[in-house]
């Protein structure tokens, strides 16, 4: 690990689930590289890996979706995370989801929030790629459960 990564891995981030309908597949992976950026307009940002086939596949499909993950969600993490391309659809076997009726992607439920979204700009940044996407809805939103953090390599809850 260098010493930069284990710099950020310092910072608490949340974790969330982005997922995309890719013509008869899905694919999603897991980040914590997700933020508001404006509230007028809703506006949200995204980093991935340029060479991740999600970032790919988002360079053609504008509307996606983030599943916000709640603390007992950890597992499902893990398995979005996994490297290579499975599809999302046998990722969230077994987990209570449901497909947005915006973005046609698939959604997590039991999580802190859901939004879909579309792309309105993608900005070069290093090794990755900032997708700035304004928000279509708010699928769901849920204070009870506890959010998802990573921090120092690990999901923790709060």
């Amino acid at each position: 690990m260098s010493e930069f990564t284990e710099a950020m891995a310092q910072l608490a981030a949340g974790v969330a689930v982005i997922t995309v309908k890719d013509g008869r597949d899905d694919v999603g992976v897991t980040v914590s590289a997700l933020m508001s950026v404006s509230v007028d307009p809703p506006l949200i940002l995204a980093s991935l890996s340029s060479r991740g086939y999600l970032a790919e596949v988002l360079l053609r499909q504008d509307r996606w979706a983030a599943s916000l993950l709640s603390s007992g969600q950890a597992a499902i993490a893990s398995r979005f995370a996994v490297a290579g391309r499975p599809s999302a659809r046998h990722l969230v076997s077994g987990a209570p989801h449901h497909r947005g009726p915006r973005t046609d992607a698939l959604i997590i439920e039991g999580g802190v929030a859901a939004l879909e979204v579309e792309t309105t700009q993608v900005v070069p940044a290093g090794d990755h790629a900032l997708f700035v996407a304004g928000v279509l809805a708010v699928d769901y939103v849920d204070s009870a459960p506890l959010p998802l953090v990573r921090l120092r390599g690990r999901y923790r809850p709060v």
